[in-house]
């Protein structure tokens, strides 16, 4: 198992043992500019907000969006991993 595949997997044991589901979740990411339309592409549908840094180089965004379950949630952070510098927070 990848560190990522760990990583989310506990992630969903923590969600299904706290959250009920559906749920409105929020999502957090750091990417480097040139990066930005990868993560708008996968939160597409979601309520965003984005906020440059103070250099201009990250972008902090942040997408809001009702989930259905656990597996949806963990979908769209293992689409996100694929994206170059991405943080997820």
């Amino acid at each position: 198992m990848t560190p990522l595949e760990d990583r989310l997997f506990k992630l969903k044991l923590v969600l299904d043992e706290t959250v009920k589901f559906p749920s409105e979740y929020l999502f957090k990411f750091i990417v480097p500019l040139a990066e930005i339309h990868h993560i708008l592409f996968i939160l597409q549908g979601m309520e965003i907000e984005q906020k440059a840094s103070s250099n201009g180089n990250y972008i902090s965004v942040s997408g809001k969006m009702m989930m259905l379950k656990s597996e949806e949630i963990i979908k769209v952070y293992e689409r996100a991993a694929v994206i170059k510098g991405i943080i997820s927070l």
